[in-house]
């Protein structure tokens, strides 16, 4: 029997002081201190204090792979391949917005996430990559979040700046989205639900709240890029959490599943979105199924003796 998971008392506390002071029309919503609308806001949020369990998971010299088994909607058929969440902490820098290499006080902790999928499409593949870079602290908004798409046609990419708003510079072959450079306020971002979740998933928003889609889903539905209205949801059975976005605008639902305890792995998740060409378009439910999870330093395993790793993890 599921049941509905509620948010701490501590984020409960904070969207009723919120709601008090500004006045929100939504008294479902429960919004996270982490995502905080406005840069004074979230200037002013306390980091969260990081676990011992978190420090020795986290902070251990190693990355957490873990591979799945992946069905993708493309082209209003279902595809199979491989996906991969790589994570990883690491410092990065407050203004340049890159991986730090010297040590500075400045710097600021992230929970980097890599997103990989690979599938074909009839004679040509597909490559698509997401990285979302999120404070440990849980304090802010991701810092960057980047995305890449290659295949036969062509390539495109995105990249999202956490500055006093966001800034967005995106390229693409496509006539129609072509080169451009926007600037969007601040609202929850979908991609770094996905480090939230690792980090402190009871402070996830609920209820309805505006949400920007990933990046990946943007662009390979050609969907203009802002927030949208969506609805989440928090729900658990049998140690796994379920973690529902709906929009009802795009007429999609994304549910992400992870284990209801420290580390909150990844274990799957489901993506129902129209997929196929004009009238012939279709419901179709996209799923990743975990195969391994692998802790390891990849970056020092670049050797032909380490070709084996990939079959351990099943790709």
């Amino acid at each position: 029997m599921k049941k509905r998971i509620k948010p701490a008392s501590a984020v409960i506390l904070f969207a009723m002081t919120m709601i008090l002071l500004g006045s929100c029309k939504d008294k479902n919503f429960t919004k996270p201190t982490a995502l905080s609308v406005t840069d004074t806001v979230e200037k002013e949020v306390p980091k969260k204090p990081l676990s011992k369990e978190f420090k020795e998971y986290w902070y251990s010299g190693n990355a957490e792979i873990t591979s799945y088994s992946l069905e993708q909607a493309r082209y209003g058929e279902l595809r199979e391949g491989k996906a991969v969440l790589i994570y990883v902490t690491e410092p990065f820098l407050k203004e340049k917005q890159v991986k730090a290499e010297q040590s500075d006080p400045s710097n600021i902790p992230v929970l980097k996430l890599n997103s990989t999928k690979k599938y074909l499409t009839g004679i040509y593949p597909y490559s698509i990559m997401s990285s979302s870079f999120y404070p440990v602290y849980d304090n802010q908004h991701a810092i960057k979040v980047t995305f890449s798409a290659q295949e036969w046609c062509g390539q495109v990419f995105a990249q999202l700046n956490n500055r006093e708003k966001y800034n967005v510079k995106s390229f693409s072959y496509f006539e129609r989205e072509g080169d451009k450079d926007i600037t969007l306020e601040k609202e929850v971002l979908e991609n770094e639900l996905w480090n939230k979740i690792r980090i402190d998933p009871s402070s996830l928003p609920l209820g309805d709240f505006k949400l920007i889609p990933s990046l990946e889903y943007i662009r390979m539905s050609h969907t203009v890029l802002k927030p949208y209205e969506a609805q989440a949801s928090l729900t658990l059975d049998n140690g796994i959490n379920t973690y529902k976005i709906h929009y009802p605008e795009l007429k999609r639902t994304l549910e992400i599943h992870f284990t209801s305890t420290f580390p909150y792995t990844i274990e799957g998740w489901s993506d129902s979105f129209k997929s196929g060409f004009g009238d012939k378009a279709k419901t179709m439910v996209s799923k990743a199924t975990k195969i391994k999870t692998l802790k390891t330093p990849y970056w020092r395993q670049n050797g032909n003796k380490h070709l084996s790793l990939r079959d351990t993890l099943g790709l």
